[in-house]
């Protein structure tokens, strides 16, 4: 007869052993896990950095590269005349002169004209749009880079005027008494309108619509106390507007200064420059000052600026170059101050890079003042336009838009 043993006992030894061995074999199996995931991970992180520091070093390549040649495309055959303002316009070229503007592409191609009969006409831009008015006229047109938006009759000469990027108008019309202050659409439709005296703010010298045409920013001077006086007053034409008188919502004093030039960068950025500082302002409802820097003894030759930066043109005479441009960010800041030597020159600020030129010879730095490429132009240039791409302008010249390629 078979023994009969404790089944239970030695089921339990059996389920232990199992257990055992299948607990080492889970484990074995999650520490595989575990590693490949490890080595899947380090693989990821290692793959991520060295695109990093590739896309690292292919941008500064890209940023700091310095050109050693220039190629001069030439392009469409045109004429323009010496009486004839070159503007450049959201990278298209548009020609404006007494019998109309016309509009063409960075390729030369005319994309669109607009005839009238001006005896002084003056260009005003913001972004993609222009208004072209007549000194002391009554006629302002409107367009864009696809062409006519409409046109301002006004009933008063003009005196000054600016534009929006929807293409709102601000004008400082001249009346017998007081001047005006009109605000029209791009159609001519009148949407707001306030005077101004002598004897109250003084006479308006310069004004700047905000991009978004909500904010006006006036330049005024006038006698206070028998000193001369400047007061630079910013309009809020939305909600916040509303509910003031004139719709003035700051305005700022300055003694024994007058303050020529207004602009606005942005929809929350300004500034206006006087014969003895810079000043900045900030707010996209009710502009505060932000910043200024006192100018000594130095005369301020010329104002240069776009969306990012501010540059002041001073007279050098130094062994450091002929002139000085002192270059500010939109808070205030001076972030250069760089040298050239170039004669009558136009300044332009665009892809990082200042571009200083006059009809004979270029010189291109980046915002560190770093030459990038100098060099003379084939034949005299009326003006220079930057493109989208860092290497390749629009030259116009009396005959022909060509293009210049740096390599």
């Amino acid at each position: 007869m078979a023994e009969v043993r404790d089944f239970s006992a030695y089921a339990g030894k059996l389920n232990s052993k199992k257990k055992s061995g299948a607990s080492g074999r889970q484990t074995s199996y999650k520490e595989k896990i575990r590693s490949h995931k490890l080595k899947v991970f380090i693989r990821a992180v290692v793959i991520a950095v060295s695109c990093t520091v590739l896309v690292s070093v292919v941008y500064i390549s890209w940023r700091d590269k310095v050109y050693s040649e220039a190629i001069t495309v030439k392009g469409v055959p045109i004429s323009i005349e010496d009486d004839t303002r070159i503007v450049s316009l959201g990278g298209h070229m548009v020609r404006c002169s007494k019998d109309g503007v016309s509009c063409y592409d960075s390729a030369g191609k005319a994309l669109w004209t607009q005839p009238y009969q001006m005896q002084n006409p003056k260009a005003r831009t913001c972004m993609n749009s222009i208004a072209i008015g007549d000194d002391n006229g009554h006629e302002i047109y409107v367009c864009d880079i696809n062409g006519l938006l409409g046109k301002v009759d006004t009933n008063m000469p003009v005196r000054d005027f600016c534009v929006s990027s929807q293409g709102v108008v601000a004008a400082v019309l001249d009346g017998e008494d007081v001047a005006w202050i009109y605000l029209y659409s791009a159609q001519g439709e009148e949407l707001a309108r306030f005077k101004t005296t002598m004897k109250g703010y003084g006479y308006p010298q310069k004004i700047s619509l905000s991009p978004n045409g909500q904010l006006l920013c006036v330049s005024y001077l006038g006698p206070e106390n028998g000193r001369v006086m400047t007061k630079v007053a910013f309009y809020n034409f939305g909600d916040v507007g509303k509910n003031v008188s004139e719709h003035l919502v700051s305005s700022y004093n300055y003694d024994n200064s007058v303050a020529p030039f207004v602009q606005f960068m942005s929809a929350d950025k300004a500034f206006s420059v006087s014969t003895d500082k810079i000043m900045f302002y900030s707010g996209a409802q009710k502009p505060e000052k932000q910043a200024e820097e006192v100018i000594e003894d130095d005369e301020i030759r010329s104002v240069r600026y776009n969306d990012s930066y501010v540059g002041l043109v001073f007279a050098e005479a130094s062994d450091k170059g002929a002139y000085r441009l002192q270059v500010y960010n939109t808070a205030g800041n001076r972030v250069l101050t760089t040298y050239f030597d170039i004669d009558s020159a136009e300044i332009v600020f665009s892809n990082k890079q200042i571009i200083i030129y006059n009809q004979n010879e270029y010189l291109i730095k980046d915002m560190n003042g770093r030459i990038k490429y100098q060099g003379e132009f084939e034949e005299p240039v009326r003006t220079m336009i930057p493109t989208g791409s860092k290497s390749n302008f629009i030259l116009a010249t009396r005959e022909s838009i060509d293009t210049l390629v740096l390599k």
